[in-house]
């Protein structure tokens, strides 16, 4: 594995595991979603912001990360 395809894994995983934590956070220390009118603190809205942002990215970092491993090990 490669040095550079090695810190896209990191970050990818890093980005991505930022996202799912904050995801878990609303609904178990921020007070929860209701179904129109989002989640019930401001800790709450932060948390959801920072998880749409961080889960996309990081999905996406991964999914190139993992594009880049297969072609390096193909060469």
């Amino acid at each position: 594995m490669q040095p550079d395809t090695r810190k896209l894994l990191r970050t990818g995983l890093l980005i991505f595991g930022t996202g799912a934590i904050a995801a878990a956070l609303i609904f178990t220390s921020f007070g929860g979603i209701a179904r129109h009118q989002g989640p019930h603190t401001n800790l709450g809205w932060l948390s959801l912001m920072l998880a749409m942002g961080c889960l996309p990215t990081g999905f996406l970092t991964l999914l190139l990360a993992a594009v880049k491993l297969i072609g390096d090990r193909r060469r």
